[in-house]
């Protein structure tokens, strides 16, 4: 089972969501840890290859950003509260510069 890795303020954020949020997120990270797909995801191939979002729906919309492709571990790139209809440019380029980072670039 790989371990995860968050990066920048991921695990601050995902501490931030709602109760139930973080429960989904936990699990659904579990999921990732064991191989498997996250219940609700989309390829988020603007930000690099094998980078997904896991979709979390409470009250509101959160989102966790990571990458399992690596060996060696799962790499939260980043968390957030969904708050409009696009993911806003701004969260996808913390992402995208963590991704980056975690390349050696």
């Amino acid at each position: 089972m790989k371990h995860i890795e968050f990066h920048g303020t991921s695990r601050k954020e995902i501490k931030k969501f709602p109760e139930q949020a973080k429960k989904e997120a936990g699990h659904q990270l579990m999921r990732v840890q064991h191989g498997l797909d996250p219940s609700d995801w989309k390829a988020m191939r603007n930000i690099g290859q094998g980078v997904r979002e896991i979709r979390i729906y409470s009250k509101e919309q959160y989102r966790i950003i990571y990458v399992a492709r690596f060996k060696k571990a799962i790499h939260v790139l980043h968390a957030f509260q969904k708050k409009t209809q696009k993911t806003q440019a701004k969260d996808i380029e913390i992402a995208r510069k963590r991704y980056k980072e975690i390349q050696g670039g």
